[in-house]
């Protein structure tokens, strides 16, 4: 394939990738833009009534109160500032402040389907609740890493149910790549050393292991998970590499729920959000990331294994603030 070819496919895959997730946000987009068009209605000026609506907008789409209180405290600041802002500057208004609070909440390091140099393979530990989508995750980084050559290892140490062992050999076979796996009851530690170890035998660029769908308020499950990374770090001293956090978008402020327990319980590196093509709470997004500081990598906006997207918070804006998308 000559260089005008792979030009040509990659834009083509980033066509696709701003429609999928043009049509994932609609729901998301249609509730949000409802209330604000409500808010604005036959007034001339940015007001405290305006105001109030906008928050009200902005809970709606589960921003949530944090996040919400803290981007009206801005606008306040701007309409303070500027003395006068007129309804037709609050969209763009709205939209900056946004996408400040991203960028301050962000981190665009590694922010792609590839791997950084140095760290070979790279180790992917994947933690949260049952039901989430932490399976079908895995499943689609894996193709999404496969198809950028990346040669990609499972590890299967979910092995509290036979179930989720059998979901993820599925997956393994569905998308062409080897994976790691013993009977259920394994000691899960175990499972996850020996992915780590076939790994770097078989010279794995990536290898992402699997854990148990653990209660957020089961502490045993939680002290099993910091067993796993004490275990992978014997044979692999910096590993994991990044421990992702798989929350289910739809959940809304429960998923900020699972979020704080994670995080308090174990060093959580990056953030998946799945399930938003189904929902209208898509600004948990925003909430996840202005809240926790941790980067928001992955955004599940449909079925597609493409549909497992990178989170770029310019793009995400974009498509939030447009109607017409």
């Amino acid at each position: 394939m000559g260089l005008f070819d792979k030009l040509f496919k990659r834009n083509k895959e980033q066509e696709e990738e701003k429609v999928a997730l043009d049509e994932g946000l609609k729901k998301t987009k249609e509730g949000f833009f409802s209330k604000l068009t409500k808010a604005i209605a036959g007034k001339d000026t940015v007001d405290s009534e305006v105001l109030d609506q906008v928050e009200d907008a902005l809970i709606g789409a589960d921003v949530g109160v944090e996040t919400t209180v803290a981007i009206i405290k801005r606008i306040e600041e701007r309409v303070a500032k500027d003395k006068y802002i007129g309804t037709a500057q609050l969209n763009g208004i709205l939209q900056e402040e946004i996408m400040s609070m991203l960028t301050d909440a962000q981190s665009d390091e590694f922010a792609t389907f590839d791997t950084p140099p140095g760290k070979h393979p790279y180790v992917i530990l994947v933690v949260g609740v049952n039901g989430v989508g932490k399976t079908t995750t895995i499943g689609k980084l894996s193709y999404n890493f496969k198809k950028r050559g990346k040669n990609v290892l499972m590890g299967a140490a979910d092995t509290f149910r036979a179930a989720a062992v059998d979901q993820l050999v599925i997956w393994s076979e569905r998308v062409g790549v080897p994976i790691v796996k013993k009977e259920m009851g394994s000691d899960p530690s175990a499972v996850a050393f020996e992915a780590v170890e076939t790994g770097i035998s078989r010279g794995s660029d990536v290898v992402i292991i699997d854990t148990a769908g653990r209660l957020h308020n089961k502490a045993y499950l939680m002290d099993e998970l910091s067993k796993i990374r004490r275990v992978i770090s014997k044979k692999m001293p910096d590993a994991p590499h990044e421990v992702l956090l798989v929350l289910d978008g739809s959940t809304g402020q429960n998923a900020i729920e699972q979020a704080k327990h994670f995080t308090a319980a174990t060093k959580v590196t990056a953030i998946a959000i799945t399930k938003l093509d189904g929902t209208a709470k898509g600004g948990v997004v925003l909430a996840i990331a202005n809240q926790f500081k941790i980067p928001v990598k992955y955004i599940g906006v449909g079925e597609r294994m493409e549909d497992l997207q990178i989170f770029k918070k310019e793009e995400f804006v974009d498509s939030l603030f447009n109607l017409n998308k």
